[in-house]
């Protein structure tokens, strides 16, 4: 059995926060997989280097809306795999050598995997023993797999099998022909968007009436209309049966029940499917249980405001977690500012003497109020804090305003293309609860309404404090701000 004073479990955000604080202490990280967890290595980073070209063979297909002559440009598949995964790799095994070599003395890299056995021990797949007084938990999640009759999940992202799912679809030898995805979210239309606009023809299937269903429903609807006009979605849909024959990738399709009577074709065939059903915490893989940590019904580690992991309601001393493991967004700038909250109550914790011993004074406090997201697609979807109906199920008194991209003039210069920005606000206090954008670039026009939430800022003042440039397209976002009625 060896001992360490830290042990680190995942190298995404969790790699992060273990700095010159923590030089002194022998510590051991556990890897079983890529340094770098999700976002660099299958996440965030490769999929937005395949969404941008995805984006520009979109826009020249669609020229002629701009009074262009449209071409369908080639993708070279190969050659795009190459300029990515050449620089992701490249970051991935870096960090491996840093954490491993002599410029590290006191870490021990651990590339197996590993599960509790106890509340300060874990057991590595070789079978070795390991405790430690402090423990970080940045495991992640891993894809979620649906039941479907006649499909082998213990084969999914295997060679020669011809279901995937985000983890491996990039790094398909070849781009496939026809491609059905399975799900409806994020991960879901990111991709449908990427091999669509590489001239893949792909199905999307929806169990819902809407895609992207979690964000505010006025926002999806928007959202889906655009997305169903230059994309093949069957909603309403569930695959009910995979079958594998000559090479081709056969589903029987049933209704899902959510969207009443549907019409649907009995089976669809394709030479790949793609699962982009969501992601589960890796609770269950790490044998928590065994240690005794609360999990709630999603799977998540239950932690409190000081991401420390929790017993019973109660804060195991020197436990901490954090990142997609436990976090209730998914989200890598988040798993980032909870990596920085982890740093400085870890940090906090080791001063302190004995593991639990720190002041409640001392620890930082996660900030998880406003978080942003975004959606890689086409059109682009940005989302912050509330929906409409959260809002008033929250009991405030809403003033709402949508505003459409062809309002102003860099809508017009894009020939009307469409788009909304839809603005949520308290209607006594003028705080922003809630904005939400589908339309180009939405990832980077919603950042002055992420700034006006974080920072309290009431709205109308947003909108007359400040130049907003024209005629850019921020000023769709001056016009919702504007257009907010309030009730004095």
């Amino acid at each position: 059995m060896t001992h360490y004073d830290l042990l680190l479990i995942g190298t995404g955000s969790g790699n992060m926060f273990l700095d010159k604080r923590f030089a002194g202490l022998k510590t051991a990280i556990a890897e079983e997989w890529h340094f770098g967890g999700t976002c660099l290595n299958v996440g965030c980073i490769p999929t937005k280097m395949f969404v941008y070209p995805a984006t520009v063979a979109e826009q020249a297909a669609q020229a002629a809306r701009y009074n262009l002559s449209p071409t369908q440009p080639q993708i070279d598949w190969s050659g795009l795999q190459d300029r990515i995964f050449s620089r992701v790799d490249a970051i991935e095994s870096g960090g491996r050598e840093y954490r491993s070599s002599d410029r590290q003395p006191n870490v021990t890299v651990v590339p197996e995997h590993v599960h509790f056995t106890g509340q300060k021990s874990v057991r590595t797949a070789s079978g070795e023993d390991i405790t430690a007084d402090r423990i970080v938990i940045a495991a992640g999640a891993h894809p979620f797999i649906p039941t479907i009759a006649g499909l082998d999940a213990t084969r999914v992202d295997t060679e020669d099998y011809p279901v995937f799912t985000s983890n491996t679809i990039m790094r398909r030898p070849t781009q496939p022909e026809r491609l059905v995805i399975i799900g409806s979210g994020v991960i879901a239309m990111e991709f449908a968007h990427v091999f669509a606009a590489f001239g893949t023809e792909v199905t999307v299937l929806a169990r819902g009436p809407r895609l992207l269903g979690d964000i505010d429903e006025e926002a999806a609807e928007e959202f889906t209309r655009i997305f169903e006009s230059t994309h093949s979605v069957l909603r309403g849909a569930v695959a009910s049966r995979l079958d594998l024959a000559d090479d081709e990738v056969t589903l029987t399709l049933e209704p899902s029940g959510r969207l009443g009577e549907v019409e649907l074709p009995e089976t669809i065939t394709a030479d790949a499917v793609l699962i982009a059903t969501g992601r589960v915490p890796n609770t269950a893989e790490l044998d928590v249980a065994a240690a005794g940590f609360d999990v709630a019904d999603d799977q998540r580690l239950s932690v409190d405001e000081h991401q420390r992991v929790l017993t019973d309601g109660e804060p195991v001393p020197g436990v901490f977690a954090l990142g997609d493991i436990c976090s209730p967004h998914q989200l890598k700038h988040v798993a980032n500012h909870e990596a920085d909250i982890v740093g400085r109550n870890l940090a906090a914790d080791v001063a302190a003497g004995e593991p639990g011993a720190a002041e409640q004074a001392d620890l930082a406090t996660v900030n998880h109020h406003g978080v942003p997201g975004a959606v890689f697609t086409s059109p682009q979807v940005a989302y912050l804090g509330m929906s409409e109906q959260e809002a008033k199920d929250a009991g405030h008194e809403v003033t709402v305003k949508v505003q459409k991209f062809s309002d102003v003039a860099y809508g017009w210069a894009m020939a009307d293309d469409p788009g909304i920005v839809k603005i949520i606000a308290d209607r006594h206090s003028r705080l922003l609860l809630g904005a939400h954008i589908v339309g180009h670039e939405a990832s980077m026009l919603i950042q002055p309404l992420i700034q006006a939430m974080a920072f309290g800022q009431r709205t109308d003042e947003v909108a007359t404090g400040q130049y907003w440039i024209h005629p850019a397209l921020p000023e769709v976002i001056e016009n919702g701000l504007l257009g907010l009625e309030f009730a004095d």
